[in-house]
């Protein structure tokens, strides 16, 4: 990728990254290409058996463990980052989660307790973070997380995904009316869809895709370093002037209002 000195002397945590497929993976690209200095967390041992070559990688050796649904585990997080770094400039939230059984189907079937798991995980861990980060966060700061279309439109089986995106959308907004007089910025950038790991939940998921691919305006699928340059400039001074956004990097497929007349059929299978 570009290599600059954008992120120079800043430093910042990544939460949620799963492999060299995630988001969080673009984006760490390309705030380590500007000179930031990251820090990682993993839940789950599975999960830092891929995070540790990665933070390696872009030359980190704090990997840390965060469980976002439990209070304690998220103070442990900031203690050990404590530990290494004074201060913290930006963190980026690539985390959500759903019972992916419930990501067929009909949403109005979703069942109560998968309701309030995906909240938890997908919506107040953010806020949860923040209320931490925001006293490490000495001269100001810049926060991002990640969300999608299927907030703000009926997407195939994104169900209560949906739902949550919303709220999490929402709760950027209301975070940074919070934390803005501190200097601190938060966002969201709502991506196209991307092969992940997060996204082999998602039923039709190649559909989806060729969809997006023939109907946005760019006529493609975006990247994880289409992301990663984005978040980048959130994350960064060029984005001294941005709060509360969410940042559409889908091609144009938000602004798409029917099928492109030199779209293809296409079907399912």
């Amino acid at each position: 990728g570009m290599s600059n000195t954008l992120m120079a002397g800043k430093r910042g945590l990544i939460m949620g990254l799963a492999n060299d497929k995630s988001i969080a993976w673009g984006i760490a690209k390309a705030l380590h290409g500007a000179g930031a200095e990251l820090a990682f967390s993993y839940q789950g041992d599975a999960l830092k058996k891929r995070v540790d070559p990665l933070a390696q990688q872009l030359g980190s050796d704090i990997v840390l463990p965060c469980d976002v649904g439990d209070e304690a585990s998220i103070d442990g997080l900031f203690d050990g980052l404590k530990q290494r770094w004074d201060s913290l400039d930006f963190v980026v939230h690539a985390i959500g989660f759903s019972d992916k059984n419930e990501l067929r189907g009909r949403y109005v079937d979703t069942s109560r307790d998968n309701f309030k798991l995906t909240m938890d995980i997908s919506v107040y861990s953010f806020t949860a973070v923040m209320k931490r980060a925001e006293k490490m966060m000495l001269n100001g700061g810049s926060a991002l997380t990640l969300t999608y279309y299927g907030a703000e439109r009926i997407m195939p089986h994104y169900n209560v995904m949906g739902v949550a995106k919303a709220a999490l959308e929402a709760s950027v907004r209301y975070l940074a009316e919070d934390l803005g007089k501190d200097g601190i910025r938060v966002n969201a950038i709502s991506a196209g869809p991307i092969k992940t790991l997060a996204a082999s939940g998602i039923g039709d998921f190649r559909y989806i895709m060729k969809w997006n691919e023939y109907n946005s305006p760019l006529r493609r699928n975006v990247t994880i370093d289409d992301v990663g340059g984005s978040a980048l400039y959130l994350l960064s001074d060029l984005g001294a002037g941005v709060t509360g956004e969410t940042h559409h990097v889908d091609a144009g497929y938000h602004v798409v209002g029917m099928k492109a007349v030199d779209a293809p059929d296409i079907t399912r299978g």
